[in-house]
């Protein structure tokens, strides 16, 4: 497990604090490759990205860290995960924390 990046402990936070469910950091998703989910519910199959520096071209919008993250996402969407993906705002706002409680909740209705 590494340290969590800024907007990592700040999500965690957020998720602390209306009281959902920890997910695991840093979870390996992939047997060969060294995929890794910022956060997961590997048990219901949801993932959870932190997409930031998507206003200053940062590694996720730029043309190979852009191309690469499509790869992982798509090979995880072909193994059955939900990838819940993130902006700064997404998560500052409080959306974030609502979509996760929605996908947990639906899952657990399912």
């Amino acid at each position: 497990m590494s340290e969590l990046t800024e907007l990592e402990a700040l999500l965690l936070l957020l998720i602390r604090h209306a009281k959902l469910p920890e997910p695991v950091n840093e979870h390996r998703f992939h047997t060969t490759r060294k995929w890794r989910f910022d956060f997961a519910y590997p048990d219901k199959a949801i993932a959870i990205e932190c997409e930031g520096g998507t206003w200053s071209r940062g590694r996720h919008t730029r043309g190979g860290g852009f191309e690469k993250d499509c790869e992982k996402y798509n090979n995880a969407a072909l193994m059955g995960w939900k990838v819940l993906r993130f902006t700064r705002a997404m998560i500052e706002t409080g959306m974030a924390v609502y979509m996760i409680g929605r996908a947990l909740k639906e899952l657990d209705n399912g």
